[in-house]
C-alpha cells in the first residue's frame, strides 16, 4: 500500500522532477506521513477538476511512483514540495484510512522491445519535433534540449520529452498508460507535430499584429510630423480635411475591398494640390463611396396578413400581381437571405396602376421605394455611370437612386422598359442585362465607382405596356405579369374607395362638400371615357372636384351660401360637357356590308368596325383604314377563301371579273395591323356579297386560312373586356382559344356568350342572318 497524492491540471512522468504546492489537509497528512516511512507517494491526476475531495472513482488508476526529495512550508499556509518520478504504477483499488487516501499499487511493465530501424527512426523524429517545440514554444529554456539528449534510455527520454509538453490532461494520461514503446513514441510525435502547427499559426498571428501595430504607429509618427510640415506651409484647412476623411472612413465599416480603395484614394488626395481640379474629382469620388448604404437594409414585414390588407386596401383587383408578391414575402420567410428575389416586370394598357403599384409594394414590405423612368433612355452611361476622369461624372442613376433612398434593399421601380433607346452612346438595354440578372447582380461594378456593390436584396419591378419591344435577352431575365384593364364594376368600386378620397383631398375637399352618386360614375365611364385603366377616369373626377371647389369659394364672397354640391346623371352634363358617346359607330340594328371585330392595342382591347361595298368593276379589290401589310394579307386571304368556296356560301352566281369590293376600317387616322381580323373581314365581305344581314350584338376574332379553317389569336383577355365594356353580349372565339377563355375570372366572363369555332362557316352560321 501506498499513500495517494491527487493532483490537478498536471501528469507525473517517470524521470521528472517538478515543483507541487499542496494545499488539502488530506493530501498535506499523505505527505507527512509518507517522508516518515520512505518518502515514497503515489501521484495520481483526477478526472474531474471540481472534486474537493477524491476518491476512489475520481482518479486515474494509472499514475507515477515519486520521490519527495523536499517539502517547505510557505508563509501562504500551502506547501510546496519538490517530487521525483520514480515508474509507472497502477492502483488495483484506492482506500480511505485515517483521513488518507491509500492505494494498492502495482508496477507497470513497459513492455519488451527492440531497438531496431523503426524504433530508430521514431526517436530521431521525436527529438527533431521536440527541438522545433523548444524553438517555437516562448516559455521553454533552450537548456531543456540538453538535458534531454544527455539521457540515453529510450524510455527515459520519452518520458521527459512528455513531461515538458503544455497539452490537456487527457492527451498526457494517454501518454503515460502507453505501454508499447513503438506506440508511445508514434503518439508522442503525433502529439510533438500537432502542437508545432499551433505554435506556427500562433507565431504567423501574432507577427502580423505586431506588424500592423507597427505599421499604425509609423503612420501616426509620420503624420504628426506631416501635420507640422503643413502647418508651417499654411495648409492646415487641407490637413483637417484629410483627417476628416479618415474618421469617416474609419467609422463607415466599408467592405475591405472599397475600404482599401478609398484610402488608396485618399492617399492620393493628400499629395495634390488642394485647389486642384484632380483633388475636386477625388472628393467627389470619395463622398460618393462614404456615401452609399454599403451594410444599410430595412426590415422586411413578411406578416403575410398583413402584407394582404395593405395591398387590398391600396389596390382593387390585381390578384395575380398580389398573390405573386404573397408568394415571394413566403418564400423570403423561409430560406431567408437565401432566397433570390425575382424581377417582376408588370405588362398592360396605360392607366391600370403598375406604377402606383410598385410604391403599394414597398409599402406592403417596409421598404424604402424609389423609381425611375427609362423612357427614351439612349445612353449606356445612364446605367453603367461614367469614368470618373472626368469632372462633372456621376455614377449611374442606379447607384444615384440606392445612395437617394439611403439603403441596400429597396423596392426600385423601373418605368416604360418597353421604350429604351440605343445610338452611338451605347445600348442601355444590354447594359440592364447584368442589373436584371439575380445570379450576377451581386456584384454589380459601376464605371464611377469601380468596386462592386450588391444589388441581389434590391427587389426590381419593371412596368412596360407591350413586351415586342423589350430586347428578348432582358425580356428572359424578367417575370412578366401581365395586367388587363377594367371593367366597369371595376372602375365604378375604384373610383368611389381610391379615386374620389384622393382627390378630394388633393382638392382642398370632404366627403359633405361634393357627393356623386352612382349613376355618375357609370355615365362618365360609358360616355366620356374610352380607356383600358382608369387615368382620364380620374381626370373627369378631377375636375368635378375643381369645379366643386370654385362654387364653394365663390359662394364665400357672396351672400349666397352654397350646400353640399350633388352630380347626379341629369346635371352632369352641366360639370363636363356633351358626352363623347363612343358607341354611336357600333350598329344598333341588323346591316349588310358590316362586321364587329375585337382588335389588340397598347391601351388595350377594341371593338372594330369592318364596312365593306361591292360595286360593278373589274374584280380589284380597295383596301382602306390605314392598315398594315399583315392586315392587307388576312383581307386577300378572306377574298381568296369566298372566292374558292362560294359555290357552298351562296356565292354561285357572283361574277368575280365584274365586281369591285372596298374594304374600309374606320378612324383611318390610326395604324391597323394584325392576323386577328381575318374572319371578321370575311363575314363583312360574305354579308354585302350575300346580302345576308349582320347581327348587332355579335363579336369576333381569329384568323383565317384558305381552306376555311379558324385559327387562335392573342390578346384574348383584352379583348373580351373590350366586347364587354361596349355592350356586346356574344363573342366569336377560336376552338383554339378555348383554355384561354377558361382561364379567365369568372366576373370578365359573367354575362357573356362565347361561340367556339373552328371553321369560317360556323362563323358565318353565328354572326349572319339565315338565308
Amino acid at each position: 500500500m501506498a499513500y495517494v497524492l491527487p493532483v490537478r491540471d498536471m501528469v507525473m512522468f517517470p524521470g521528472a522532477i517538478a515543483p507541487l504546492f499542496v494545499g488539502r489537509p488530506r493530501s498535506l497528512k499523505a505527505i507527512e506521513l509518507s517522508i516518515l516511512e520512505d518518502r515514497k507517494i503515489f501521484v495520481a491526476t483526477q478526472m474531474d477538476l471540481s472534486v474537493e475531495d477524491p476518491g476512489d472513482g475520481d482518479l486515474y488508476s494509472m499514475g507515477t511512483l515519486c520521490n519527495i526529495l523536499q517539502m517547505v512550508r510557505v508563509p501562504d499556509g500551502s506547501t510546496k514540495v519538490l517530487l521525483e518520478g520514480l515508474g509507472r504504477m497502477r492502483a488495483r483499488s484506492f482506500v480511505k484510512e485515517r483521513d488518507v487516501l491509500s492505494a494498492d499499487i502495482v508496477p507497470v511493465e513497459t513492455g519488451r522491445w527492440r531497438k531496431d530501424e523503426k524504433i530508430e527512426a521514431l526517436k530521431r523524429s521525436v527529438m527533431l519535433a521536440f527541438e522545433e517545440y523548444v524553438t517555437l514554444h516562448p516559455k521553454l529554456p533552450s537548456e531543456i534540449l540538453i538535458s534531454v539528449n544527455s539521457v540515453k534510455d529510450l524510455d527515459k527520454m520519452s518520458d521527459l520529452v512528455a513531461s515538458h509538453l503544455t497539452i490537456d490532461v487527457d492527451k498526457k494520461q494517454n501518454l503515460l498508460e502507453c505501454n508499447r514503446m513503438d506506440t508511445r513514441l508514434e503518439l508522442l510525435l503525433k502529439t510533438l507535430l500537432e502542437e508545432n502547427e499551433l505554435l506556427k499559426l500562433e507565431h504567423d498571428i501574432h507577427d502580423r499584429v505586431q506588424q500592423e501595430l507597427e505599421q499604425g504607429q509609423k503612420q501616426y509618427y509620420l503624420r504628426e510630423q506631416l501635420k507640422i510640415i503643413r502647418s508651417e506651409l499654411g495648409q492646415d484647412d487641407s490637413e483637417s480635411e484629410l483627417d476628416g476623411y479618415e474618421k469617416k472612413i474609419l467609422n463607415a465599416e466599408l467592405p475591405e475591398e472599397v475600404e482599401e480603395r478609398a484610402r488608396e484614394e485618399l492617399r492620393r488626395l493628400g499629395k495634390m494640390p488642394p485647389l486642384s481640379a484632380e483633388a475636386t474629382v477625388v472628393r467627389s469620388y470619395i463622398d460618393w463611396i462614404l456615401g452609399m448604404p454599403w451594410h444599410k437594409e430595412t426590415e422586411d414585414n413578411l406578416d403575410l396578413s398583413s402584407v394582404r390588407s395593405v395591398l387590398e386596401s391600396n389596390h382593387y383587383g390585381l390578384e395575380r400581381i398580389k398573390k405573386r408578391l404573397l408568394e415571394f414575402i413566403a418564400v423570403r420567410k423561409l430560406a431567408g437571405d437565401q432566397a433570390r428575389g425575382g424581377i417582376l416586370c408588370l405588362v398592360g394598357p396605360p392607366g391600370v396602376g403598375k406604377t402606383s403599384l410598385g410604391r403599394s409594394v414597398a409599402d406592403a414590405m417596409g421598404r424604402k421605394f424609389v423609381s425611375m423612368s427609362l423612357g427614351g433612355v439612349r445612353d449606356e452611361a445612364e446605367i453603367r455611370g461614367h469614368r470618373k476622369t472626368y469632372i462633372g461624372s456621376m455614377p449611374g442613376r442606379i447607384m444615384q437612386k440606392i445612395k437617394q433612398v439611403g439603403t441596400k434593399n429597396p423596392v426600385l421601380l423601373m418605368d416604360e422598359i418597353d421604350k429604351l433607346g440605343n445610338d452611338f452612346r451605347g445600348d442601355p438595354a444590354s447594359a440592364l442585362l447584368e442589373v436584371l440578372d439575380p445570379s450576377q447582380n451581386d456584384r454589380f461594378v459601376d464605371h464611377y465607382l469601380e468596386v462592386p456593390f450588391d444589388l441581389s436584396k434590391v427587389l426590381f419591378i419593371t412596368t412596360a405596356n407591350v413586351t415586342h419591344t423589350i430586347p428578348s435577352a432582358l425580356l428572359d431575365r424578367m417575370e412578366v405579369i401581365e395586367l388587363s384593364g377594367y371593367v366597369m364594376e371595376e372602375k365604378l368600386r375604384i373610383a368611389k374607395k381610391h379615386l374620389l378620397p384622393k382627390l378630394l383631398r388633393e382638392n382642398g375637399l370632404s366627403r359633405k362638400d361634393l357627393t356623386i352618386s352612382d349613376g355618375v360614375y357609370r355615365k362618365i365611364v360609358g360616355e366620356y371615357t374610352r380607356e383600358a385603366g382608369v387615368r382620364n377616369l380620374e381626370r373627369n373626377i378631377a375636375s368635378l372636384c375643381r369645379k366643386a371647389a370654385m362654387k364653394i369659394v365663390e359662394s364665400e364672397n357672396s351672400d349666397e351660401k352654397v350646400g353640399p354640391i350633388k352630380v347626379t346623371a341629369k346635371n352632369l352634363k352641366d360639370y363636363l360637357g356633351a358626352p363623347k358617346r363612343y358607341d354611336l359607330r357600333l350598329p344598333k340594328s341588323p346591316r349588310r356590308g358590316v362586321a364587329l371585330g375585337l382588335a389588340w392595342t397598347q391601351a388595350g382591347g377594341e371593338v372594330l368596325v369592318i364596312e365593306a361595298i361591292s360595286t360593278e368593276g373589274k374584280g380589284q379589290v380597295t383596301l382602306t383604314g390605314n392598315l398594315g401589310s399583315i392586315m392587307q394579307e388576312s383581307a386577300q386571304t378572306a377574298m381568296g377563301y369566298l372566292k374558292g368556296h362560294g359555290g357552298q356560301l351562296g356565292l354561285k352566281d357572283v361574277d368575280w371579273s365584274g365586281l369591285d369590293v372596298h374594304l374600309h376600317v374606320p378612324e383611318g387616322a390610326i395604324p391597323k395591323d394584325g392576323p386577328s381580323a381575318g374572319i371578321t373581314m370575311a363575314v363583312a365581305i360574305l354579308s354585302v356579297l350575300a346580302g345576308r344581314r349582320y347581327l348587332p350584338d355579335v363579336a369576333m376574332t381569329g384568323e383565317i386560312s384558305l381552306l376555311g379553317q379558324v385559327l387562335p389569336i392573342g390578346g384574348i383577355r383584352e379583348k373580351i373586356l373590350a366586347a364587354k365594356r361596349n355592350g356586346i353580349k356574344r363573342i366569336i372565339v377560336p376552338e383554339g382559344n378555348r383554355p384561354d377563355v377558361e382561364e379567365l375570372e369568372e366576373w370578365v366572363k359573367d354575362g357573356l356568350r362565347f361561340v367556339f369555332v373552328s371553321s369560317a362557316k360556323d362563323v358565318f352560321k353565328h354572326a349572319l342572318e339565315s338565308d
